[in-house]
């Protein structure tokens, strides 16, 4: 039996660790390469449990402190460029790129490059270039598998029909962890209060972005890329229980949808094995148990945050790299205790309205937007606050 060999970028993270639990359980995987940003000791246990050919750290110093935990035999690579080489030279069958904003941008279009397989769960990535990575991924006929719950529900979904026959697409939203507290309360909720997410088990960033709503914009776009749909024909529905994932609705009427609890080894092993389904024991969704599943429409808070992501299709060009690097600045600032909670979604909406229309969709061009958008959150909340939280 041939082992399917796997590249993990951002391994130390959530998704990362919850692929190697896939791979552990699956005799058929092998993590070939793993790769984080500073958390050596993680890495440095995954590098003794897992074996891999060569293990890549972003940061320096930490990797100074890994060289010297890591076992016999694994080759250690260093700094900002590490994550790209380690692609390269790994030369895995499939690439789980997991590394979590715009630092995942290179090692993906380096494993397009490769013709590995793209098992793709950071969204940052085609939200901000999905202009550069998806021709790039047709040109190399290299598949891109999305490991995002729903992109992954509906990738599935699309297995029912073709794709000339889709009418739209419908995305579950859980509402994060303030999805019942009432706007005023939620203006000054806290980052503990933020990351206690009642389904998921999640980084703090997307944590946050679930509670603002922007993990919903974003995989709007995200969605965009993926399926080649308009805004129009991609729908949000809020469903609290996180099991209904998404819904494929085809031209005759018929709507598939996707089920499954709320744990992400399910796409994550889906798009490692595709196009098999692997053999896996996870916990069973017993709808009788279950009882109902509810769905209601968005309200005007989260309403707000999921137009950003159908503005950005609409405007082209640089709009989701100014979207994408706009939120990561102020998340960035909320979990630093700078801004509130609130401030979040109206600093990104300020963003995007403030930036000049470019149909520009270079690398280069992307690259400079996503600069210039997270400078401008920066100079606003320093305006605004001081580096202190104000009204």
């Amino acid at each position: 039996m041939k082992t399917k060999r796997i590249a993990i970028l951002g391994s130390t993270g959530s998704i990362g660790r919850q692929t190697l639990e896939v791979i552990a359980e699956q005799a058929d995987l092998s993590a070939c390469a793993l790769a984080a940003g500073s958390n050596w000791r993680e890495l440095a246990e995954q590098a003794r449990q897992f074996s891999p050919e060569m293990v890549a750290m972003a940061d320096e110093s930490a990797a100074e402190a890994l060289a010297e935990a890591l076992p016999v035999g694994v080759e250690l690579l260093a700094g900002l460029e590490a994550a790209v080489e380690l692609v390269r030279r790994s030369r895995p069958d499939v690439v789980l790129a997991g590394m979590v904003g715009s630092a995942g941008l290179a090692p993906v279009l380096a494993a397009i490059e490769c013709g590995a397989t793209l098992a793709l769960a950071n969204k940052e990535t085609l939200v901000m270039a999905g202009a550069v990575v998806m021709p790039a991924a047709r040109a190399a006929g290299v598949e891109v598998i999305p490991v995002d719950s729903e992109h992954s529900a509906v990738f599935q979904c699309m297995a029912a029909g073709r794709r000339d026959e889709v009418s739209r697409i419908v995305l579950s939203a859980s509402g994060g962890a303030l999805r019942d507290w009432a706007d005023r309360d939620v203006e000054k909720a806290t980052v503990e209060d933020t990351l206690r997410h009642p389904t998921w088990s999640m980084g703090p960033k997307i944590t946050v972005d679930s509670a603002t709503m922007m993990n919903k914009a974003l995989e709007v776009v995200e969605a965009h890329w993926l399926f080649d749909l308009p805004a129009e024909r991609i729908d949000v529905v809020l469903h609290g229980e996180s099991v209904f994932h998404a819904a494929v609705e085809f031209c005759d009427g018929s709507t598939i949808a996707q089920m499954g609890l709320p744990d992400m080894t399910t796409p994550i092993a889906y798009a490692l094995g595709y196009p098999k389904r692997a053999r896996r024991s996870p916990g069973r969704l017993d709808l009788a148990t279950l009882g109902k599943l509810s769905f209601a429409p968005l309200n005007r808070r989260f309403a707000r945050a999921i137009e950003l992501g159908y503005e950005a299709i609409r405007c082209g060009g640089t709009a989701g790299a100014i979207l994408n690097s706009a939120n990561e600045a102020a998340v960035e600032a909320f979990l630093a205790g700078r801004i509130r909670f609130g401030q979040i979604v109206p600093l990104v909406e300020e963003a995007l309205n403030k930036a000049t229309a470019c149909s520009d969709i270079t690398l280069d061009a992307l690259l400079a937007a996503h600069a210039w958008a997270h400078g401008c959150v920066a100079e606003r909340i320093d305006a605004i606050a001081g580096g202190a939280i104000s009204g």
